[in-house]
């Protein structure tokens, strides 16, 4: 059985639609399976305390807080929002980039591209 077929198995299991295993397989916008769909109510969590911080971000410049202190904000928020991204891409490797070395070929291929396009942006912010 390839990995497509037990995800489209595992899909119908939990009373996902068969019609939209396509998008899902190609992790693609779709809402299937992806690396952080077992860490989702952790990842929404991790997202609102960023964006708490970024709300507290703009308190302290509505409020004229010293510079410096803004700064310091924004480096911790930015350093949150780097650890998130490091935490989404480890699980991509470990989930789609893994699922697609089991296929090989071109889906890996296509995989590792977009893994190290994404490494690259990163690395870039």
């Amino acid at each position: 059985m390839t990995t497509t077929q037990a995800r489209t198995e595992a899909d119908h299991a939990h009373g996902a639609d068969p019609q939209a295993a396509p998008a899902a397989a190609g992790h693609q916008g779709g809402h299937g399976p992806h690396g952080y769909s077992a860490q989702k109510d952790a990842h929404l969590k991790r997202l609102r305390r960023i964006e708490g911080q970024i709300r507290g971000l703009q308190r302290m410049v509505d409020e004229d807080v010293y510079c410096i202190d803004v700064l310091t904000q924004v480096s911790a928020s930015t350093k949150a929002l780097q650890s998130f991204a490091l935490s989404l891409l480890e699980e991509h490797l470990r989930h789609c980039v893994a699922a697609a070395a089991e296929e090989g070929g071109a889906e890996l291929d296509a995989k590792v591209a977009e893994a190290t396009a994404a490494i690259s942006r990163l690395l870039r912010s």
